[in-house]
C-alpha cells in the first residue's frame, strides 16, 4: 500500500495553498492530518476524511453535517487515489460552495506529486538494488551463485555477453571522504543518464566500479581499440562530472557471473601497473598492458626470487652508470632492432653491439636465444 511521508504531505500543502486563498490538509488512510496549513492540527484525526475514506468518493462538510460530526470545520475531502489505490485525503477547509471550485484542482495537484514521489521512489529502490548486486558481484562475497544468478534474471542483466569492470579512483588525498563519496554519486547520475546500459557501485568513498559490455561497441572479442574507445567515452564523461583527480582503469572482459569479480581483480591490477609505469596518465587498460598485469601476480615468493636473478647481476655490473639497465630497457623497447634503439640512445650502432655484449656477461644470458631473452624481459616487467 502507498503510504504518504508528513514530509510530502506537507509540501503538497506548501504548494496548492500558494494559489488558493484556504486552508488544506493532508490525511492518511487513518484520517490522521500529517499535513496542514494550520500546524497546530497535525497529528489530530479528522472525521470527515475518515468519513471520506469509508465511503470512497468525495465527502462536504457544511453547516447541517457540523451538528452530526463534532469537532469538525465546513468544507470539503477528497480522496487521493495513486495507481488505483486510495492512499489518503486532501481536505479545504471553508464553506462547501466556495471551496468546491478548488477541490478537484487541488486533489488532481496532490495525486500528481504523489505519483512522482512513488516514481522516485521506485527508481532510488531500483538502483539500490542493482548497486547492492553490482557490490556482490565483486566482492563475492555472503551472495551465493544461485542468487546473483536470479538477482541478474531479476535485473535483466544477460551474463553470456563479455563485461569488463572498470575502476574509477579518486586521487585527490586532500579529498575527504563525504565530498569523495558526493562526488561518486555525482558520476553515477551523469553515467546512468547518458549510458542506462552500464552498472556501478560505490566500492569505498573513493572507488566506483564500473560494469560495460564490451561487445555494444562491435562484434567478436574485445580487443585494445575497443577498451580504448570505451575509455576515452567514459573518460569525457567523468571530466564533466569530477572536480578532482582521477584515474581509470580497464579490466579484461570476461562472460559469466564469476568473471566479474576477475575483471575487478584485474582492473585494480592494471590501475597499479600502469600508475606504476605511466605516472602521469589516467587512463589504464588490461588490453595494453597484458603482460605486466598477468606477471605481477609472479611479483613473490620463490619464482620472483629466480626470476630477477639475471637482473641483479646486471645491476651489480652496472653499479656505477646505469648504462647497462638503460640500454636492455631501450632494446626491448624498439622490440631488439639495432639501428632503432642506437638513435634512441644517441650511440653508434658498434657502441650498442659492445653493451649487448656486456649485458650477456653480466647476466650470464644469450641474448640471441629466445628463451633467455624472454627471462630478461620477465625480469624487468617484474620490476
Amino acid at each position: 500500500m502507498i503510504t504518504i511521508e508528513s514530509r510530502l504531505a506537507q509540501e503538497i500543502v506548501e504548494r496548492t495553498m500558494q494559489v488558493i486563498p484556504f486552508n488544506v490538509n493532508v490525511m492518511d488512510v487513518g484520517g490522521v492530518i500529517l499535513g496542514s496549513g494550520k500546524a497546530s492540527r497535525i497529528g489530530e484525526r479528522h472525521a470527515g476524511a475518515q468519513l471520506a475514506i469509508a465511503q470512497r468518493r468525495a465527502i462536504e462538510i457544511d453547516s447541517a453535517t457540523m451538528r452530526h460530526l463534532p469537532g469538525v470545520k465546513p468544507g470539503v475531502n477528497l480522496p487521493l487515489t495513486v495507481r488505483g489505490k486510495i492512499c489518503g485525503v486532501v481536505g479545504l477547509t471553508g464553506d462547501p460552495d466556495s471551496v468546491r471550485q478548488f477541490g478537484e484542482l487541488v486533489r488532481v495537484t496532490a495525486e500528481i506529486i504523489l505519483e512522482q514521489a512513488q516514481l522516485i521512489g521506485e527508481l532510488q529502490r531500483e538502483k539500490r538494488y542493482r548497486e547492492e548486486f553490482v557490490f556482490h558481484l565483486v566482492k563475492r562475497d555472503s551472495a551465493s551463485y544461485d542468487d546473483l544468478e536470479a538477482w541478474a534474471l531479476r535485473l535483466g542483466v544477460d551474463f553470456v555477453r563479455a563485461r569488463a569492470a572498470i575502476v574509477l579512483e579518486l586521487t585527490d588525498e586532500n579529498l575527504g571522504p563525504d565530498l569523495a563519496r558526493s562526488e561518486l554519486q555525482r558520476c553515477q547520475y551523469l553515467l546512468g543518464a547518458q549510458h542506462p546500459e552500464l552498472l556501478t557501485a560505490a566500492i569505498s568513498p573513493r572507488e566506483l566500479v564500473i560494469l560495460a559490455d564490451l561487445e555494444q561497441l562491435g562484434g567478436g572479442a574485445p580487443g585494445s581499440a575497443m577498451a580504448r574507445q570505451r575509455l576515452t567515452a567514459l573518460a569525457a564523461v567523468l571530466h564533466k562530472a569530477l572536480d578532482c583527480a582521477f584515474v581509470l582503469a580497464m579490466g579484461v572482459a570476461l562472460s559469466g557471473i564469476e568473471g566479474v569479480a576477475l575483471s575487478y581483480q584485474s582492473a585494480r591490477q592494471t590501475s597499479r601497473v600502469g600508475r606504476q609505469r605511466k605516472p602521469e596518465a589516467t587512463t589504464f587498460s588490461y588490453y595494453e598492458l597484458s603482460l605486466p598485469v598477468l606477471l605481477a601476480g609472479l611479483g613473490s615468493g620463490w619464482q620472483a626470487e629466480q626470476l630477477r636473478q639475471p637482473l641483479r647481476r646486471l645491476d651489480d655490473a652496472d653499479r656505477r652508470s646505469g648504462t647497462l639497465r638503460r640500454t636492455i630497457e631501450a632494446w626491448f623497447a624498439h622490440n631488439g632492432h639495432p639501428l632503432a634503439t642506437a638513435k634512441a640512445l644517441h650511440i653508434h650502432r658498434n657502441t650498442l653491439d659492445y653493451r649487448l655484449r656486456q649485458i650477456s656477461e653480466a647476466t650470464e644470458l644469450d641474448l640471441a636465444n629466445t628463451d633467455d631473452r624472454l627471462l630478461l624481459y620477465i625480469a624487468l616487467q617484474l620490476e
